[in-house]
């Protein structure tokens, strides 16, 4: 028998096909339900370790992760790492989004990050793993190759994930196998929701009408030539410690993932209905709920809703009832029963309906708007600046500083009265001049500034590294296109007082031109033509102005990977945020929100887009 370890990580599949990893607590608490065996239900309730995750309840038979509050279900996994990779040494890297916050990275891109860390890199491309960033060592920064935009990333120690090891069995059933002794369960409290509950299952039972044969488990094997590792821990196991982490042998030598991927469910997981141990009682009130059609299931799940709320139990709404979700419509019925069983607090509402369009405008409905002529602006390709060296555009920013402080550099990070350290190409002035831009009075050495200035865009402006503050007019990389703009008699959620200001932007396909991240070569333009929607009020329109100056400047898209599909060499969004659903806000790109506008003229402000640019620009 094969003797391995590793880390153990859940993970949960979002909404761009990206695997998520759950916090090192959580995932220990997730072990700990699947080491308690059937004692524990099959459920997890991720609210009892983060109250942050108070919504969502794992089902370790269908290795799904369910929210209460939307009844949105996503696929989770268990996946193993090597020991000592990232997640068995607690090491958790993160970037800073646009609120301030810190997000942690996927694993795979934090196992890799950490791994050129270790080997003192001074920088890393993420480019072979899909992402277009480099994570810069020396000024802990994430720059987008594709918009030179940076980010600030960290690296923190946080618990180590739970560790398996020992021999190799064969994959076990869930529950665990027959001759698994397990401690009976404790009996129900007496509060009003556990009363209920269980009256509901009674009923349930006795009303059965036949028997119930469960679909046939098939076990959960691992990928060819891969040993399988045990979820619990067998007889003979290592001790847990106070943690829930099962302590195993010394590290091995690579800190690259293992990838020891077992299916969509966990080692020890049944796909289908739960099975019991041969000979026992197969009436359980799970079992005997499936034999209910929907109707019955949901007058029972409403008619434990109403006690629950006339029994003073707070509640929390389970929605997507009657939805197009690919899982039974009754699947949130039965959920909010046993939810409720869990000792968790169910309400079942009514979903809301996702409505992307307004409805049907005719031609004669269709108005211009007030004080923005024409109805449309197209853009080409860009044309190229002559005439114009880096270091003469650099030259209108700067002042030079003969006397240069004793501080770094956080470009190159060296010390400014040092010659730069930048080691790429070589610009054609001294590596020991120093600069002093003129507006933000930030300083650095101008080999430096001219480096960062020809691995941009070249459009004549140039960004702050440090305050973001930008120097000239800036540009993007979008390719043509048309934008189109109008009103339609249509109020928006949140807006009831105004019309619609519709906006709909035409990208074909094409090939990349120099300023692309890949010249000569094809792309594609997904999706198109976009709708986007704004409120036809004061703000609305200013917003709508600016949104003109982005367009002429080329910053509403680029030519990246896309974070939804992971293609790449396609047209994507570029830092500016749009509303693209109409009547309602279940995807977060709709209305009602009441920041949004407060939000994009920020965001506009960031790229240089600002009241006086309206003004500037011709219509």
């Amino acid at each position: 028998m094969l003797l391995a370890s590793a880390v153990v990580v859940w993970e949960w599949l979002n909404e761009h096909g990206r695997w998520r990893p759950y916090s090192p607590a959580v995932s220990h608490h997730i072990e700990a339900v699947v080491r308690a065996g059937p004692r524990a239900g099959g459920s997890v309730v991720l609210g009892q370790v983060d109250s942050r995750l108070a919504p969502y309840i794992i089902d370790l038979q269908s290795m799904n992760q369910f929210r209460q509050d939307t009844g949105t279900l996503r696929p989770v996994r268990r996946n193993y790492y090597d020991p000592s990779s990232a997640p068995g040494k607690g090491v958790v890297w993160e970037w800073e989004n646009d609120n301030g916050s810190w997000t942690p990275y996927d694993m795979e891109v934090g196992i890799t990050i950490q791994h050129a860390y270790e080997k003192q890199h001074p920088w890393i491309d993420l480019t072979s793993i899909g992402f277009s960033y480099i994570i810069d060592f020396n000024t802990m920064g994430q720059i987008n190759r594709q918009t030179q935009r940076q980010r600030r990333v960290r690296r923190r120690l946080d618990l180590i994930y739970p560790m398996v090891t020992g021999t190799m069995p064969k994959a076990q059933s869930w529950p665990v196998s027959p001759g698994t002794t397990t401690s009976p369960p404790a009996p129900p409290c007496s509060c009003p929701q556990c009363v209920l509950v269980m009256s509901v299952k009674a009923a349930v039972v006795q009303g059965r009408t036949g028997p119930h044969q469960p679909p046939g488990t098939r076990k959960n094997m691992a990928p060819s030539g891969v040993g399988k590792l045990p979820p619990p821990p067998g007889p003979g196991a290592k001790p847990v410690d106070s943690t829930g982490t099962v302590r195993g042998p010394g590290k091995t030598a690579s800190s690259q993932v293992i990838r020891r991927q077992v299916s969509t469910t966990p080692a020890g997981a049944t796909v289908g209905s739960p099975t019991s141990p041969q000979g026992s009682n197969r009436k359980t009130g799970r079992v005997a709920l499936a034999t209910l059609n929907r109707s019955s299931l949901q007058r029972l799940a409403i008619a434990q809703s109403r006690v629950l709320i006339a029994s003073g139990v707070p509640t929390v709404p389970v929605k997507n009832l009657n939805g197009s979700s690919p899982v039974n419509p009754a699947l949130a019925g039965i959920t909010g029963i046993l939810m409720s069983a869990a000792g968790l607090p169910v309400c079942l509402t009514r979903p809301p309906k996702l409505v992307l369009h307004p409805p049907p405008v005719s031609k004669s409905e269709i108005k211009s708007i007030p004080g923005v002529s024409n109805t449309s602006r197209k853009t080409t390709k860009k044309q190229a600046k002559k005439g114009k060296t880096p270091e003469e555009v650099l030259k209108k920013y700067l002042q030079k500083v003969r006397h240069p402080p004793e501080e770094d550099c956080t470009i190159c990070m060296e010390r400014l009265t040092a010659p730069s350290g930048y080691k790429g190409p070589q610009p054609t002035v001294k590596p020991d001049l120093v600069g002093k831009l003129s507006r933000c009075g930030h300083i650095y050495h101008i080999y430096c500034l001219v480096a960062m200035y020809n691995n941009g865009n070249k459009d004549g402006s140039l960004q702050c590294p440090t305050c973001k503050t930008i120097y000239g007019v800036k540009t993007g990389t979008q390719p043509p296109g048309k934008m189109e703009y109008h009103l339609i008699p249509h109020s928006l959620p949140g807006h009831p007082d105004c019309k619609t200001i519709r906006i709909i932007y035409s990208i074909p396909p094409g090939i990349q031109g120099p300023e692309h991240p890949n010249p000569g070569k094809s792309f594609s333009a997904r999706g198109f033509p976009r709708h986007c929607y704004l409120p036809d009020s004061e703000k609305g329109r200013k917003v709508l102005k600016l949104l003109l100056v982005a367009w002429d400047r080329r910053l509403i898209f680029a030519i990246g990977t896309s974070s939804t599909t992971g293609e790449s060499d396609t047209v994507i969004w570029n830092e500016v945020h749009h509303k693209t659903e109409f009547g309602s806000n279940l995807t977060g790109h709709g209305y009602p929100d009441a920041n949004y506008l407060d939000n994009v003229l920020a965001e506009l402000a960031a790229q240089g887009i600002s009241e006086d640019s309206a003004t500037q620009e011709k219509d």
